[in-house]
C-alpha cells in the first residue's frame, strides 16, 4: 500500500506514512488564546490513529490580527508551557506535528479586531455577512517588515516547544494570500504590481523562518492553486510561485483554493470530472508535477482509499492531505492500513439558509463541535443535526466575540 510508504522531506526529516491530518478551524482556546486540555486531548487521539503528520489549525502570530475568537496566538513565549504540552503529544511516536502559522489581514473579523489592516484597502464582501468585516487599512513598508519578523518568531518559538516543522498558511484569502493577489493586492511599490513583487512577502516569510529555525527543519506552506475569483491570483501565477518556492527549499507545498468569498476548498463547486477522481485540485498538481520534485500534499475531497492510492501511484502527488473525516474517524490512518475503513463518510449539515449554507461556515461550525466532542473524550456523531448545534456555536461564539473585544483583551505595547 502506497499509503504506508515513508518519505523524506528536503530537509531530511522523514514523514512515516503518506497520510496527513490536514488543518481544520478549531476555535477552542479560551480568552487567553492558549491550547487548552480538551484541544490537547484531541490531538492525542488523533496521534493515536497513527499518521505520518499532523496540521494545527490556524495559529495566530499577532494578537492585534486574530482570524476567529478562539484561535490560539503564538507572539510570544507567555504560554510556552502549554506550547510544549501539546507539541509533546507526538513526542516518540515518529509523527509529525506542525503549527499552521497565519495572519488573517482583512479577513479578521471586525468585532475583535480594533483594527483591520491589508496590503491594500480592500474590503471583504461574503453576501449577507459583509458586516462582519470592516474595510481595511493599508499596511506600511515598516509593518510589512514587522509582520514578516513576527512569522519568524513565532516559528522559533514552537520549535523550541518541541514541534516537528511549521506551515505558512498561504491560501484562503488570508494575508499572505491577498498578498500574492492582484485583486487584494493593489500596492504600486515593491510589495504589488508584477507577480515578482507581490510574492516577495511570501519568500521573505519562508527566509526569516528559515534563518531562524535552521536547515534541517521542516517549513511547509498551503497555497491557492487559484482565488477562483475574477481579476484574482490565477492558476498560472501560483504555477510560478510554486516553482520559485521549491527552488527556495520549501520542503512542503499542500495545494488548496479559494476564500472566505469563492469557499472553493470546501468544494462548493464541484466539476464532475473532480467528483469522479474526489480529490479537488488534482488536475492542478499534476500539472506542477511536471516542473518540481519538492513533496506535494493536496487536501480536499479525498473519501475513499482506492483513489488516494490511485492519486499516489500516478506520482503526481506524495502526501494525501485529510481534514474533516478526522473529526469522525479518529483514527482514521490505522483502519485505512488494516483494511478496516475503506469508505469515508462525511456528512453535508445545512439548516435550510442558503446564504449561510452556502458560505460553508455551518459546515465549519459541525465540525468544529466533533473536535470539541473528541477532545472531551466523547465519540464521534455522525448523525447531529446541524440546527442543533447553531444555538449552541452562536451563544459561544457571541460570547467570545464579546470578550475578543480590543477593549476587553489585554493591552499590547504595540498598536497599528
Amino acid at each position: 500500500m502506497h499509503l504506508k510508504k515513508p518519505i523524506t522531506l528536503p530537509c531530511g526529516a522523514i514523514l512515516q506514512n503518506r497520510i496527513a491530518k490536514s488543518a481544520m478551524c478549531e476555535n477552542m482556546s479560551p480568552k487567553d488564546h492558549a491550547p487548552n486540555k480538551e484541544l490537547i486531548h484531541a490531538y492525542e487521539r488523533w496521534t493515536n490513529g497513527g499518521p505520518g503528520l499532523m496540521m494545527t489549525g490556524n495559529i495566530m502570530i499577532d494578537a492585534r490580527a486574530i482570524g476567529e475568537p478562539g484561535n490560539i496566538i503564538i507572539e510570544d513565549r507567555s504560554n510556552f508551557e502549554l506550547l510544549s504540552q501539546w507539541a509533546n503529544v507526538v513526542k516518540d511516536s515518529g509523527i509529525h506535528l506542525w503549527p499552521q502559522l497565519n495572519h488573517p489581514g482583512r479577513q479578521a473579523l471586525s468585532p475583535i479586531n480594533k483594527e483591520v489592516v491589508a496590503p491594500s484597502s480592500v474590503s471583504t464582501n461574503i453576501k449577507g455577512m459583509s458586516f462582519l468585516f470592516k474595510k481595511p487599512r493599508t499596511l506600511t513598508e515598516s509593518e510589512i517588515e514587522e509582520i514578516i519578523d513576527r512569522f519568524g518568531t513565532s516559528a522559533e518559538i514552537c520549535k523550541e516547544a518541541g514541534f516537528t516543522g511549521v506551515q505558512i498558511h498561504g491560501a484562503h484569502g488570508y494575508l499572505v494570500s491577498q498578498f500574492l493577489s492582484p485583486l487584494t493586492n493593489q500596492r504600486k511599490d515593491k510589495w504589488g504590481v508584477s507577480l515578482e513583487n507581490r510574492m516577495r512577502f511570501v519568500l521573505e516569510i519562508y527566509r526569516n523562518i528559515r534563518s531562524r529555525v535552521g536547515d534541517q527543519f521542516p517549513i511547509g506552506i498551503k497555497i491557492n492553486s487559484a482565488d477562483f475569483q475574477r481579476g484574482g491570483f490565477s492558476e498560472d501565477e501560483s504555477m510560478e510561485v510554486v516553482k520559485i518556492l521549491a527552488s527556495e527549499g520549501m520542503d512542503l507545498i499542500e495545494i488548496s483554493g479559494g476564500t472566505y468569498e469563492r469557499p472553493a476548498m470546501i468544494g462548493s463547486s464541484k466539476k464532475k470530472s473532480t467528483r469522479e477522481r474526489e480529490a479537488y485540485f488534482l488536475d492542478y498538481v499534476e500539472k506542477v508535477r511536471k516542473f518540481i520534485n519538492t513533496p506535494l500534499m493536496l487536501t480536499g475531497g479525498f473519501r475513499t482509499t482506492a483513489a488516494m492510492e490511485q492519486a499516489l501511484n500516478q506520482g503526481a502527488l506524495d502526501i494525501v492531505g485529510i481534514a474533516r473525516p478526522f473529526t469522525l474517524y479518529p483514527e482514521l490512518p490505522r483502519k485505512i492500513f488494516d483494511g478496516s475503513l475503506t469508505e469515508l463518510y462525511v456528512p453535508n449539515p445545512k439548516i435550510g439558509i442558503k446564504v449561510i449554507d452556502k458560505s460553508g461556515f455551518v459546515d465549519i461550525m459541525w465540525h468544529e463541535i466533533h473536535i470539541r466532542r473528541l477532545g472531551q473524550g466523547k465519540r464521534p456523531n455522525p448523525d447531529l443535526k446541524a440546527s442543533s448545534i447553531i444555538a449552541h456555536n452562536f451563544t459561544t461564539t457571541m460570547q467570545k466575540l464579546l470578550f475578543g473585544l480590543p477593549i476587553f483583551r489585554k493591552n499590547k505595547k504595540r498598536g497599528f
